[in-house]
């Protein structure tokens, strides 16, 4: 296979909107850590201050489904200028926050930046990188946004504990500038754009679907199963899907050309590539917390426990794109997959005894599969649409991408909260509820790599840009 190069103009461009995604990673977990703080300071309960992340997730998972028709009707330029604006307004906005609702409004603006970005990053890798280069350069892509939840809550932890929570915003402040330049620079238009009617129908659906279901599964665990918070926010979520459907079929420009998952093996790639998001989201909600309340561990201690994981299974995202480069995309995906899988089970069958050497093992097992697996599902999905269906397609899992964290969170939460919600010892109680709750990642996990043994009996071969 010919290996042609990549231009450093390109490299440029994935860097400069790569960075934006990453500074919206780090800020969401080094908050997590701050909330004890922020509650204290502005006399705000636990529920208000996890609309620190609800709404940060609510807003980019409703923004990333439009970036489909945002490419086809604005140049990409704009959308960067647009998206690093946004953002640095969004930074300013939460370092000068006087009272708590500021905080909240700079979330927003900084979700949209991101929301926007996001898909923008993986565009720009699709449509200007060489074919037989893109496995490589998405798990680059893949790295910028993984290392967040590495270097987050550490980030977090040293700037609360020496300096004050508001220097998390302060110090990306020159990140977002340096992108910024680098951006106006680097980023370039390849295909025309089309001049398309924005039609708010088709938006206000995807609003209604993403936001009823992620705060229904935002909700678990804090409210009854059959109340409005829950069952009420999930029947808004499907009636709005419902609505976008039916509202695609109709229109001549749709936000997103559902022809993509009519497509059996982009279908396949898609909920693999969604499955295992929900496990690695799951996963990182399991981990530090069992690491405090069973191994009696201080919050940072257990973020350098998973942090070497975290950086390792970065890493691996674009040594896992050069072997689908140069071997194809079934042994990488396939094999970490498989390495996904044995260390779940693992940590299943020892839950109730893991010490903290093996979490730190198994965690690194565990995301090295991620690494191998998880840009290359993406990757080889994209592979199988026409080149007119790409952004589409590349909307659909962004977006998936963002559903699957809330879900996969909520769910393991809701599982080890009911169980510690019993008689008995704490430490006890939140073993057993991190076996089942691990034990549903097993699940998940396995049934990733079904539908990827799938997807790869309907895949199309590729050819060569």
């Amino acid at each position: 296979m010919t290996r042609e190069k990549i231009e450093p103009r390109v490299i440029g461009a994935v860097l400069a909107t790569g960075l934006m995604s990453l500074s919206g990673v780090i800020i969401e977990t080094a908050m997590n850590i701050t909330f004890p703080t922020l509650m204290k300071q502005f006399g705000v309960t636990t529920g208000t201050v996890q609309w620190m992340t609800t709404l940060y997730l609510l807003i980019v998972a409703c923004i990333v489904p439009v970036s489909s028709y945002l490419k086809r009707r604005f140049k990409m330029k704009q959308l960067f200028v647009t998206a690093n604006l946004l953002f640095i307004a969004g930074l300013l906005i939460d370092a000068l926050a006087p009272a708590f609702v500021w905080l909240l409004v700079g979330r927003a603006v900084q979700a949209v930046g991101t929301g926007i970005a996001l898909p923008l990053m993986f565009n720009i890798i699709l449509e200007q990188v060489p074919l037989s280069r893109i496995g490589m350069m998405t798990g680059v892509g893949t790295l910028i946004t993984a290392v967040g939840p590495a270097i987050g809550p550490t980030y977090g932890g040293i700037l609360v504990t020496s300096l004050n929570w508001r220097y998390i915003f302060w110090l990306l402040l020159p990140f977002l500038i340096l992108s910024f330049f680098v951006g106006i620079k680097t980023i370039r238009q390849v295909a025309p754009v089309v001049p398309e009617r924005f039609d708010l129908l088709s938006i206000l659906t995807v609003v209604a679907t993403f936001a009823g279901l992620i705060y229904g599964f935002s909700s678990l665990g804090s409210q009854p199963l059959l109340s409005w918070a829950i069952l009420g926010a999930w029947i808004v979520g499907i009636l709005g899907l419902i609505g976008f459907v039916v509202r695609s079929s109709r229109v001549e420009h749709p936000l997103i050309r559902l022809a993509t998952v009519k497509n059996p093996a982009f279908a396949w790639h898609l909920a693999a590539f969604f499955l295992l998001q929900t496990t690695a989201l799951g996963l990182s909600f399991i981990l530090p917390n069992y690491l405090q309340l069973v191994d009696q561990k201080t919050a940072f201690i257990a973020g350098l426990v998973v942090l070497p994981g975290a950086v390792i299974g970065a890493a691996f995202s674009p040594i896992g794109g050069q072997i689908l480069d140069r071997f194809g995309a079934k042994k990488p995906i396939l094999l970490g997959l498989s390495i996904v899988t044995l260390s779940l089970i693992t940590m299943t069958v020892f839950a109730r005894h893991l010490s903290v050497l093996a979490v730190l093992g198994l965690y690194v097992a565990y995301m090295i599969g991620i690494g191998m697996a998880f840009g290359n599902i993406m990757t080889a999905g994209l592979k199988q649409l026409g080149e007119d269906l790409k952004a589409d397609g590349n909307a659909l899992m962004n977006a998936l991408q963002q559903f699957a964290g809330a879900m996969g969170t909520a769910v393991v939460s809701m599982i080890i909260s009911t169980s510690q919600a019993g008689s008995g010892s704490t430490i006890v109680k939140t073993a057993v509820g991190s076996q089942w709750a691990l034990l549903v990642l097993v699940v998940t996990g396995g049934m990733a790599l079904l539908s990827m043994l799938m997807a790869f009996k309907l895949s199309r071969p590729t050819a060569s840009r």
